[in-house]
Formats: C-alpha cells, sequence, structure tokens
C-alpha cells in the first residue's frame, strides 16, 4: 500500500507540475502543426488532473489489482464536480446572466464613477461577496461572463489582465466566507466544528468584506486608463426576456444551490431545466455544456488524485503551531485543493479552535494563488482563457497576479 502511495505522491506532483507547463504545450502546438491537435489537448488546464488521474487508477490496477482500482475510484466522492458541473450551466444560462447583468448595471449607474468603471468594480467586489449565497462556483461563473466583455475581451496589457485574474479568483476564495455553506474550504469543516453561518459572519465575513473591496478597488484604479465605453455591452440590444422565464431561472438556481449535497436532486433539476431550455429556446444562448464538463473533468481528476495525498499532507497540517499552520495552509494550498487541505485538518482529534481559524483562513486566503487552490477556479480559466495569448493562462502568470491581492486577504485575517 505504501508504495502506491508514494507512486501517488509522485503522480499528483507531476500534475501540479504540468498544470505550470501548459503555456509550453501550446507553444509546442504552434510550433509543431502536425501534433498541434495532441499538444493543444496536454495544454488545456482543465484535462490535466482528468489525465493524471486516469494514469494513477492505471498504476493502482498494475500494483493491486484492476478490482482494487475500480473500487478505490467508486469510493471517491464526487459530488463537488457534479455540483460545479450544474451550477455552471445553469448559472451561465442567458436569463439568470441578463438578470444579474441588469442588477450590476442599476447598480452601477448609481455610484459616483463612470459606468464602465462601476461595472468593472462591482463585477470584483458585489459578484464574489454575492457568492456568499449562491455558492462560489455560480458567482465565478457570472463575475467571469460579466467581465469578459469588459476587460479580457479589451486590448489590455497582460499584465493586468493577469492581476484582474488574481483578484477575482482570491475575491471569489475569500468571498464565500460570510456564510457556512458557499466556500468548499468552509463547508468541509463547518458541521464537525459547529460553525453556522452567524459564527461565519462574525468571524471572517466583515474581514473578507474589507478585503474584497480593497482588492477589487487597488485593481479597478489601475484598470481605469486603459478601460473603454466601447467594451460596454448595452443590454438595450439584447432581446427583452419575460420576467416569468427569469423567474423560473433563477428558481432552478436556487434550488441547485439549496440542494448541492444531494446530487440525485440537483442532477433530476438539471434535467428538468434543460427540458425547460429547449421549451423556451427563444431566450435561451447556447448552454456552456463542453466548458462545464471540461471543470468537472478536472476536479473529479483532482478528487482521484487527493485521495491519496492523506498520508503526507495530515502530518504536515497536525504538526504545526496556529500561525505556523496559518502560513503552512496559504502556502499548501497552492498546490492543493483548499477544501481538502480543511477536510484533513477537520478529521485531527483535539485541535484548538485558534488552529481551527488559521488552518481555515490560510486556506481561503490563498485560494486565488494557482488553478488548482479553489474549486471554483478552473470555471474562471475555461471562461476567460480565451482573452490571453495563446488563448491560455499561465500558471506563473496568474501566481504573479495573485500575490498581492492573498496578501491583503492574507493581513486582514491574521492582524484582525
Amino acid at each position: 500500500m505504501r508504495n502506491v502511495e508514494v507512486v501517488a505522491a509522485v503522480i499528483f506532483a507531476l500534475a501540479v507540475l504540468h498544470t505550470f507547463s501548459t503555456k509550453f504545450f501550446e507553444h509546442l502546438a504552434n510550433r509543431h502543426p502536425r501534433h498541434a491537435g495532441l499538444f493543444h489537448l496536454l495544454g488545456e488546464v482543465e484535462v490535466v488532473f482528468g489525465f493524471w488521474a486516469a494514469v494513477l487508477v492505471v498504476v493502482v490496477a498494475f500494483f493491486q489489482g484492476p478490482a482494487d482500482a475500480i473500487a478505490y475510484a467508486e469510493s471517491r466522492q464526487y459530488t463537488e464536480p457534479l455540483f460545479v458541473f450544474v451550477i455552471m450551466v445553469v448559472a451561465a444560462s442567458r436569463p439568470v446572466l441578463h438578470a444579474v447583468r441588469g442588477f450590476v448595471a442599476s447598480l452601477a449607474r448609481r455610484l459616483p464613477v463612470a459606468t464602465l468603471v462601476a461595472q468593472v468594480w462591482l463585477c470584483l467586489a458585489v459578484v464574489p461577496l454575492i457568492g456568499s449565497l449562491i455558492t462560489e462556483p455560480a458567482a465565478m461563473t457570472l463575475a467571469a461572463l460579466m467581465l469578459a466583455p469588459l476587460v479580457f475581451g479589451a486590448p489590455l496589457p497582460e499584465r493586468l489582465k493577469y492581476l484582474v485574474l488574481g483578484v477575482l479568483f482570491v475575491n471569489i476564495s475569500v468571498g464565500g466566507t460570510l456564510t457556512s455553506f458557499a466556500a468548499p474550504p468552509v463547508l468541509m469543516v463547518a458541521a464537525t466544528w459547529g460553525w453556522d453561518s452567524a459564527f461565519m459572519a462574525a468571524t471572517f465575513g466583515w474581514k473578507a468584506v474589507i478585503a474584497v473591496v480593497i482588492n477589487a478597488t487597488l485593481a479597478t484604479v489601475l484598470l481605469r486608463p486603459h478601460l473603454r465605453a466601447a467594451n460596454v455591452v448595452s443590454e438595450a440590444t439584447r432581446q427583452t426576456i419575460p420576467f416569468v422565464v427569469i423567474v423560473v431561472h433563477l428558481a432552478f438556481l436556487a434550488g441547485v444551490v439549496v440542494t448541492a449535497h444531494h446530487p440525485v436532486v440537483f442532477l433530476g433539476l438539471f434535467l428538468l431545466f434543460l427540458g425547460f431550455t429547449q421549451a423556451y429556446a427563444v431566450y435561451q444562448s447556447p448552454l456552456i455544456l463542453r466548458e462545464a464538463l471540461l471543470v468537472a473533468f478536472f476536479l473529479a481528476g483532482l478528487v482521484v488524485l487527493g485521495g491519496m495525498q492523506r498520508w503526507w499532507l495530515q502530518p504536515l497540517v497536525s504538526g504545526l503551531e496556529p500561525t505556523a499552520l496559518f502560513f503552512g495552509a496559504l502556502a499548501l494550498t497552492a498546490i492543493t485543493d483548499n477544501a481538502a487541505l480543511t477536510y484533513l485538518g477537520s478529521l485531527i482529534e483535539g485541535i484548538s479552535d485558534s488552529a481551527k481559524y488559521m488552518l481555515v483562513a490560510g486556506a481561503v486566503a490563498g485560494g486565488g494563488l494557482t488553478v488548482i487552490a479553489n474549486a471554483p477556479n478552473p470555471a474562471g480559466v475555461t471562461l476567460l482563457k480565451h482573452g490571453f495569448a495563446d488563448e491560455s493562462i499561465g500558471a506563473g502568470g496568474l501566481l504573479l497576479g495573485a500575490l498581492a491581492p492573498t496578501a491583503v486577504a492574507a493581513a486582514l485575517f491574521l492582524l484582525l
């Protein structure tokens, strides 16, 4: 068993390195058109963990037999990948996006700055905070789709795009901490440690609001000279969608959020949702089924690979003092899923209240550093990568873009 676990750790390390190399594979695709299809596939960040998870299953089959490999794969919990798939498709549907765009546009007109600047700020500040109600994956999907034409479709310097991406990822990660059910790393510990939404708002939420506002404001100030009114998506030119259709879509969204822990129920709602979109196709845009499936594939691969990392991660987490645990969680989140990290912490017996806080604070503060740090990040990458060179988001660029907003969030969680 230990041999398999060691090999699994090596495969996990290779998968992490692969996520930092996607730009390299895209360059290879351009230089070697004959094999461009293969290199483009290996350059898709959403494919990385699914690919290496398949390698792990083959390795387990080699060492322990096909039956054990299948049993291991079937023992994993895939509720989160399924939920992210469903919530992405529903949240990105045209009536939901129309409603949220209208809400953001209405608020933007009331702010004492240019409408376009206000819209960008609201997408980076208010929408991530709404994630505490509609869940982080839904907030990521909506924010990314609204920012795509405003920022990522504009001829901005690449470094600014990475900064905005880093701010978005960090703000989504910390913006879901006002409740106990919206952020995956909080959800992993809430029931075990008795953390309800009132506790989250009083302990984490107000600090998260300050961090989100600071990060969004700094990013918008830097973006302001580069924003152009031509990038505004005019709601007046869009076909009017009946109010009843919007309400039904929002009801489906709410139903999926409420039943997030019950895949049989939310998958049933999703099938009804697909039927409704067919019945009223005139008010729909193409659903993002492909993009959502790729994200679900990524997360499912992370679930399979992460299941065999407990043997080295848990002793590392349990052996740290609270302050060291904060920085340890902040760093480990960059190479592991922050929900997996806090779940391992919830298994530690006798962990102190201060250590609990530091673990979760570090995990959510570091949730924007890499594509694998927080479950909604792959959704953001999928929806926004077309605005970058080679239509690929480099892990190094994302890391650099996320450093400053991560430092802001970390300082507030640690010092306040």
